[in-house]
């Protein structure tokens, strides 16, 4: 009989991998995905704890989920509820304790060990105490992971675990441990079995991707860029992409991976956090706003139309008005295709939150609403430069109006597109007419528009 699975994501790519991980894991032993928590016979909550309050927006779902869970009983039936993830690393028994509708709590090196914590829950009489499981094994969990199940033509593979940067306001190394680089075997294993199920473009993850050091089938340790090449020679495979990034890991060897490895897209998540090295300092990040500034010069002069991403935090402890306006003033002389910012949040357990010098509440709304408003001016910059060019688009979803694809460009944005549903998945020529906040809208070109009229173009 099948069991139904409701998986809940919060977070980054890499919970993103993780619970597709799970349901794959799960699947050998009846349980099939659903849409729906209402009715499901296992709901897992994958949490991400980076963000201020996650715990407790975990506990808020946990209460919504607890009224399903008590529905499913009266009607003779059984939901078990599980929290994976960050905020089962971090809290660990507490989450049963508060919450004891909670049967599993799973970290994420651990994961591959659910199908046996859903057994001895099932297997038990009364109430009892839920299962817990946040060690960090000795043993690497993706050798007890199944055969990926492919769900489309994109797909994320992850190749490094874990962090040694002990940033001060970061929990990841506390929740993902200490870095791990998966051999290369093993990723290259994944990604063939990918793209025998029509993969094309992969994204390789990590905490700290490009500090990826795995062990190559030569012996020899093998760099983000080595690895890089492998996977860029996997039959079918035809786009790459990985994330996220550390400036102090990236080298020279994957800079020019960049100019040499056609299949590399031209898109760059690089966080910087701040432009002030006073800030940066007091974030354990190790470089300076002009080491950053020279790794974009050099990364431009390899791939001249390579767009950058990043990630910024405002109002970090010691943040002076002065420090504010270099990182301002960094983000003009980069120019970013997109990018992600936040007030400073206090994780606790991290130095950060011992640090003096707090931004009062209102100043980082309004440094975080000025950063915002210059990072959106950029963005829609550099779309509406779009407008007029022709790019290769993967086609990997129906739109919202009928006759309408989504795809993908080379540089991450959403392209609409009038086409034909035989061209899903396949990657096309474009030529973009219009240009939107978050998204472009274009026309097939070429031999692609002849394609729409019946023949695919793979």
């Amino acid at each position: 009989m099948t069991k139904r699975l409701f998986i809940k994501t919060y977070g980054c790519q890499m919970n993103v991998y993780d619970s597709a991980r799970m349901a794959d894991v799960m699947a050998p032993h009846g349980y099939a995905p659903t849409d729906d928590p209402d009715g499901a016979d296992l709901v897992v909550l994958n949490t991400c704890h980076i963000r201020e309050k996650a715990a407790e927006k975990v506990y808020s779902e946990l209460g919504r989920l607890r009224a399903l869970k008590d529905e499913k009983a009266r009607t003779g039936g059984r939901m078990l509820l599980a929290v994976a993830g960050c905020v089962a690393q971090a809290e660990g028994a507490e989450i049963v304790a508060r919450a004891p509708q909670v049967d599993l709590v799973v970290g994420p090196q651990a994961y591959h060990r659910l199908p046996e914590m859903v057994a001895r829950v099932l297997g038990r009489t009364g109430k009892g105490h839920g299962e817990i499981d946040t060690d960090f094994p000795a043993d690497d969990k993706f050798d007890h992971l199944p055969r990926p199940h492919a769900t489309g033509r994109t797909a994320f593979v992850t190749v490094q675990e874990g962090c040694d940067k002990f940033c001060t306001f970061c929990v990841v190394p506390y929740t993902r441990g200490a870095e791990f680089s998966r051999p290369a075997g093993a990723v290259l294993d994944e990604v063939r079995d990918l793209a025998d199920q029509g993969v094309s473009e992969v994204t390789l993850l990590g905490q700290n991707v490009n500090a990826y050091h795995g062990e190559g089938a030569d012996g020899a340790e093998w760099s983000l860029a080595r690895l890089i090449e492998a996977v860029a020679g996997v039959p079918g495979i035809r786009r790459i992409r990985y994330t996220t990034s550390h400036p102090r890991d990236m080298d020279e060897g994957l800079i020019a991976a960049h100019r040499d490895i056609p299949a590399l897209m031209p898109y760059l998540h690089l966080p910087v956090q701040a432009g002030s090295d006073r800030v940066l300092e007091a974030m354990n990040r190790h470089y300076t706003a002009a080491d950053y500034l020279r790794i974009v010069e050099r990364l431009r002069a390899a791939r001249p139309d390579l767009a950058l991403s990043s990630d910024f935090i405002v109002g970090f402890p010691g943040e002076r008005d002065a420090d504010f306006e270099a990182t301002m003033d960094l983000v003009r002389a980069v120019g970013f295709a997109q990018a992600y910012s936040f007030k400073y949040s206090a994780r606790p357990g991290t130095p950060g939150a011992a640090l003096p010098g707090r931004v009062a509440a209102d100043v980082a709304s309004s440094r975080l609403a000025r950063l915002q408003e210059l990072l959106s001016v950029q963005q829609a910059g550099f779309n509406s430069a779009c407008v007029g060019k022709e790019m290769d688009i993967l086609l990997d979803r129906s739109g919202r109006k009928p006759g309408q694809l989504v795809g993908r460009s080379p540089w991450m944005q959403a392209v609409h597109v009038n086409a034909a549903e035989s061209l899903r998945g396949s990657i096309v020529r474009v030529r973009v007419d219009a240009a939107h906040a978050n998204s472009l809208a274009g026309t097939l070109a070429g031999a692609s528009g002849l394609a729409a009229g019946g023949r695919a173009v793979a």
